[in-house]
């Protein structure tokens, strides 16, 4: 039988690894139920104050990166524009609830995505070389690591970045010896992981979720000789890996 070659695979940490999106969702619709009780005489209802929070979070994170700043104040600026729209005064007090608001996202509690310890560990016995790769602050991300003692499975290969693009991945690839053909990204954004590691030229796993944060939605254009497998669970990662690589040496 022959030996399956020892693959390097990176992962993405929020919503590949844990769960982040439905945090972000909580908050939401906090923030929706205090603009509705704000404006009620201005008759604002819930789909159009999320519809221009998304437009403004956007359009922040293509300039920013994963600030963590960039949520509370994509709450404020929401706020100010329907203040404008209304012709209502918008006060510092409201701005500060926001804010608070918008802040309390990094403090809940972290959940592992079903099957996180039992994919790593799986990956790990077979003898993979496991990298971790997230976008956000050192501190937030960090503690998040921390509290799910990734880095028993990442070592000093975890690699935290404000901005997760191309340039940022080639930045990482070129940092230490990755055999480009044998590297893998695994991640549920198309925008952040998947478009870049296709441009890098490595191997890919599309992490599909049914809800996913508009920002990561993009259309992808594969011209490039890797392998793209879209899975809609992290527990499809190991036979994916194992299968690709069989299949590769026949």
């Amino acid at each position: 039988m022959k030996t399956i070659r020892q693959q390097q695979i990176l992962f993405d940490l929020d919503d590949t690894l844990i769960h982040c999106n439905k945090y972000f969702e909580l908050i939401l619709s906090q923030f929706a139920d205090i603009m509705v009780d704000w404006f009620q005489s201005y008759r604002i209802d819930v789909q159009e104050i999320r519809s221009k929070q998304i437009v403004i979070d956007v359009e922040g994170v293509s300039k920013l990166g994963f600030a963590s700043l960039h949520f509370p104040q994509s709450l404020i600026d929401t706020y100010r524009y329907f203040c404008l729209q209304c012709g209502r005064d918008h006060t510092a007090m409201e701005e500060e609830i926001l804010m608070k608001l918008g802040m309390s996202v990094y403090d809940l509690p972290i959940e592992p995505y079903p099957g996180m310890v039992e994919t790593l560990d799986h990956l790990q016995e077979q003898g993979h070389e496991l990298s971790l790769y997230t976008g956000g602050e050192s501190v937030i991300q960090r503690r998040k690591i921390e509290q799910m003692k990734l880095s028993e499975y990442f070592q000093e290969r975890i690699y935290i970045r404000q901005h997760k693009n191309v340039e940022a991945l080639e930045g990482i690839l070129q940092s230490r010896y990755f055999e480009r053909k044998h590297t893998w990204m695994i991640g549920n954004s198309l925008r952040t992981d998947i478009m870049p590691a296709i441009s890098a030229g490595i191997n890919t796993v599309y992490i599909k979720l049914p809800d996913e944060w508009t920002y990561n939605i993009v259309e992808l254009k594969k011209d490039t000789d890797t392998t793209m497998y879209t899975v809609s669970s992290l527990e499809d990662v190991p036979r994916i890996i194992t299968e690709s690589m069989a299949m590769a040496q026949r």
